[in-house]
């Protein structure tokens, strides 16, 4: 080695051992967090959002049992990624529920609530785009930023194959020897009322009337049954299959799922950030994290359908394993509107008890 380059790999060691001194003397200085900001550029950017919200330390939320399209992982996974104590209010909790507890002495941070719910009190939310708000459907999302889908799911048919072939149809199930089950009463439960919807399903269109006049049929027949007694059960294709998961016999499945051709209706859960929120940048991040890749194909891993599903595919950041295991579903999905939900809710209301009872 010269003596020239001798002194040049002096020069470079004593002047890298120099930065890292520094670097490690001087911190990284992040611009002022502003917590209520209704988008990352308030923050600084995610590394900036990342440290307001560890600053809190703590993140209340409600309304989300364990076992509920994988909330448990989910919840354990954001408390270790980010250090931030997690506080589950009411796991029980229903949508309205949900908001009215915002007026409580702990109030949560966060919101998942029914579509229905959310548009009545979205005065109520703090507005906020996340990252990937561009790749949430635009009818999946109110434009301000006050709420916007997470997850979702198709109303499908889980069905014992040891007692039925797999039905085509919801009239397939309008057959002797086959017990139907609704997951509650559709006076009372969103998953029941959908149920009924997607009975009614003809060529994109729903009528209510159908919905009430196919269980009657079945009622007459003597063969509407509990969910634990049915030989089918109509309700959400992320139930359905979580049934299907722990349910087996000699390594086999004893409840399969299938969604009907052409008869495919959607629902999904949205997220909104209380805008009185105890940790609003907790809250932020809360949201960041359930849209992210990670948090959206968490989703999936508890069989429910990320609302970025479709952008994820194209990007190739999809858990392909975990999309494979949910069942196809042939033709364009039906969500409801509010007025068509309003007025359908109307329906049964007037004539769900008096055709089939309570």
């Amino acid at each position: 080695m010269t003596k020239r380059a001798s002194v040049a790999a002096i020069l470079l060691v004593s002047a890298v051992a120099a930065a890292c001194s520094a670097s490690a003397q001087e911190p990284k200085q992040l611009p002022p967090a502003n917590v209520h900001a209704a988008g990352l550029s308030g923050f600084g950017g995610m590394e900036g959002l990342v440290a307001a919200a560890r600053k809190e330390g703590a993140l209340t939320v409600i309304g989300l049992p364990h076992t509920w399209v994988n909330y448990g992982h989910i919840i354990e996974r954001f408390s270790e990624e980010y250090g931030i104590k997690v506080t589950e209010l009411r796991p029980d909790a229903n949508s309205q529920q949900q908001v009215a507890a915002a007026a409580t002495k702990t109030p949560p941070d966060v919101f998942d609530l029914n579509l229905d719910v959310a548009v009545a009190n979205a005065e109520k939310f703090a507005p906020y785009k996340v990252a990937g708000w561009q790749d949430i459907p635009d009818d999946l999302k109110e434009g301000g930023g006050l709420w916007y889908a997470a997850y979702g799911g198709y109303m499908s048919i889980g069905y014992d194959p040891r007692k039925m072939a797999a039905p085509a149809s919801y009239a397939a199930l309008n057959k002797q020897g086959v017990t139907v089950a609704l997951p509650g009463d559709p006076l009372r439960t969103a998953s029941a009322f959908s149920g009924v919807m997607a009975t009614s399903l003809r060529k994109g269109k729903t009528n209510p009337a159908r919905g009430v006049d196919f269980f009657a049929g079945i009622k007459k027949s003597g063969a509407l049954a509990a969910p634990d007694q049915a030989t089918a059960v109509v309700d959400w294709d992320y139930l359905n299959l979580a049934r299907s998961a722990a349910t087996t016999q000699n390594g086999k499945p004893t409840w399969l799922v299938t969604i009907p051709h052409d008869a495919v209706l959607a629902s999904y859960y949205v997220q909104a950030i209380n805008k009185k929120a105890p940790h609003p940048a907790a809250a932020r991040l809360w949201q960041e994290f359930l849209l992210s890749d990670d948090g959206q194909n968490l989703y999936l891993r508890g069989y429910a359908r990320p609302v970025r599903m479709e952008a994820m595919e194209m990007r190739k950041t999809l858990d392909r394993d975990a999309a494979g295991k949910l069942p196809k579903a042939v033709g364009t999905p039906v969500i409801l509107t509010i007025p068509e939900q309003d007025a359908a809710k109307t329906y049964l209301q007037k004539h769900w008890a008096r055709q089939i009872g309570s």
